[in-house]
């Protein structure tokens, strides 16, 4: 937990009670810091009356006597339009802050690492913390993936914070002196949030807005917009740009060809590492998410040698193409938090054989992305809400069944992929979707699914299939 003492005399609000106001309020309270708070719904409010801190509706009553006001990412700031307790506290001139700002009043000498990026965040995040582990460097890795900020551990001189940042948090975060930015891809997602693909932009793009004097920014050029954002960053002399390419090689940048990761940072390309060698990280997709990072780890210090014997052993991250079983040769992926098409194209991408479970809750904008890779899906498995939309898209391109639940859908998968009899099959689950009108979070969806195939194993085992 961070220590918050440096608040004490001070009144803050905390909006919203989710992973990150929780955390908020406990280092707070630890603090001796006055607070209270409010939540929309019910289980915040009765969190904050547990925990004995005053429960106040802002939006009814107003922001007197609040000095400071802790946004969780849920709060809007400004789209689609602001929290009425966030407009009261703007009427009442109360600075408004996130978690992450906090954080780092609380710890100005260490070193913050941003990652953000509408795929491959978690990853990138978590092989940034794995290889700054491997490195020797007191680190912690949180923020949007993990831990919320404020209940980190407090790190020592020296020491780093790797945060995945959402396009939600960098609405409220204000004053973080980023060392190094990392900016992944950017495609359409989250647009009931913002106005149009210009606003989602513009608040991805405050992650490097924020970087230091003298601070990295490590941007993947893979895509239009991204293209853009590179540009006017490395128009910035004050800071250093690094382009990041899965799909061409990039002057002064760091980029893959033919599975190998090259870097061209000092102006003569290099081969540095074959990603063939790090099993955790397969597909186009984590070959950008492996060059962000060794751009990024080399700007924070770390050597060649630690960072390539680091990537070989990274041992990936739980739902995101997560190897879960194999059955009869017929390998069961867990990609869960592939929730949107982009997402879903990357891990179709992956594989020669697919048999794909898809559906959801389907996200605005149409499926397009994963045209290309339809080709390699054998059949598809759909479920949830997102089933006609699904069926609509694929009819007449790939053959596909309408399944009950997910149980329904791996076992006809297997079914389907044993018939066949190919080599190399593999029982996909990378939905494009959200998990919301089935399950909790795309975490439930992913564990679920991992159950599922154990028991399909033992069915299998007992003769039963």
């Amino acid at each position: 937990m961070i220590d918050l003492s440096h608040l004490k005399g001070r009144s803050v609000a905390v909006l919203g009670l989710g992973k990150s106001g929780t955390a908020a309020i406990r280092a707070l309270k630890a603090a001796g810091v006055t607070v209270a708070a409010w939540d929309d719904k019910v289980a915040g409010r009765s969190f904050a009356e547990r925990e004995g801190v005053p429960v106040r509706d802002f939006a009814a009553e107003g922001m007197a006597g609040i000095d400071l006001v802790m946004l969780s990412p849920g709060i809007p700031r400004t789209h689609p339009q602001p929290h009425p307790a966030v407009a009261r506290a703007l009427e009442a001139g109360s600075r408004l802050v996130g978690d992450i700002d906090l954080l780092a009043e609380a710890l100005p000498e260490a070193g913050f690492l941003g990652v953000t990026g509408t795929n491959g965040k978690s990853t990138t995040t978590a092989l940034l913390q794995h290889v700054f582990q491997a490195a020797g460097i007191d680190s912690e890795a949180g923020g949007n993936l993990g831990p919320a900020a404020l209940g980190l551990r407090p790190v020592g001189p020296g020491g780093w914070y790797v945060l995945e940042v959402s396009s939600y948090q960098l609405e409220t975060i204000t004053e973080v002196p980023w060392s190094i930015g990392v900016f992944i891809n950017i495609t359409p997602d989250h647009l009931d949030r913002y106005p149009d693909m210009a606003g989602y932009v513009a608040a991805k793009t405050r992650l490097l807005d924020g970087i230091r004097p003298g601070g990295t920014a490590v941007i993947g050029v893979d895509d239009d917009h991204s293209r853009t954002v590179f540009e006017k960053t490395r128009a910035r002399p004050e800071i250093r740009a690094i382009p990041v390419s899965a799909e061409r090689a990039v002057e002064g940048g760091v980029f893959v060809r033919d599975f190998v990761l090259h870097d061209a940072t000092d102006g003569l390309a290099r081969p540095v590492l074959d990603l063939r060698q790090a099993p955790a990280l397969p597909g186009a997709h984590n070959g950008q998410n492996a060059a962000c990072v060794w751009a990024a780890a080399r700007a924070a210090g770390v050597s060649e040698e630690i960072l390539a014997a680091a990537i070989r052993t990274f041992p990936g991250l739980a739902h995101r193409q997560q190897l879960v079983g194999t059955i009869a040769g017929i390998r069961f992926v867990n990609d869960s938090k592939g929730t949107n098409p982009d997402a879903a194209a990357k891990a179709l991408g992956s594989y020669d054989t697919i048999y794909w479970i898809a559906g959801g809750r389907p996200k605005e904008g149409g499926l397009e992305a994963v045209d290309p890779y339809l080709p390699r899906v054998a059949q598809a498995f759909l479920i949830g809400e997102g089933t006609p939309k699904f069926a609509a898209h694929l009819e007449g391109r790939v053959p596909y069944q309408r399944s009950t639940d997910l149980d329904a859908a791996i076992e006809a998968a297997y079914r389907a992929a044993k018939t066949d009899g190919a080599a190399d099959a593999v029982v996909l689950l990378s939905p494009a979707c959200a998990s919301f009108d089935q399950f909790a979070n795309f975490e439930a969806r992913g564990e679920a699914f991992a159950a599922s195939v154990k028991g399909l194993q033992v069915r299998v085992e007992r003769g039963e299939l």
